[in-house]
């Protein structure tokens, strides 16, 4: 009598992704320079602790890869990297700063 083949008995959601951390830092300051003129510095800095972020495991049984994340979410899907976007500009890519200022009259 043959049987039918099964993948297991693991319950469904076992296996799960890794955690996504990012933490984004926002500092701002105005400076009066004389009456109705004021400069305005900004300071943004994006994955400020430049925490790595992996993507999914590799899902497919039988491959060799099975259960190990072979890229970062910046660069998944997920991020945005699929669609052709720098990583920098990307949820979970690297750090990143950015500097501004404003001339307000």
């Amino acid at each position: 009598m043959p049987t039918t083949p099964v993948q297991g008995d693991l319950g469904r959601n076992a296996l799960r992704g890794f955690d996504l951390v990012q933490t984004d830092l926002s500092v701002r300051r105005s400076f009066s320079i004389e009456k109705g003129l004021r400069l305005v510095f900004r300071a943004d800095l994006f994955n400020a602790l430049n925490h790595p972020n992996f993507a999914s495991p590799v899902a497919i049984i039988g491959s060799g890869l099975f259960g190990i994340s072979t890229g970062t979410t910046a660069n998944s899907e997920v991020g945005g990297g699929a669609f052709g976007l720098n990583s920098i500009f990307n949820v979970g890519g690297p750090r990143a700063a950015q500097l501004s200022m404003k001339l307000e009259f």
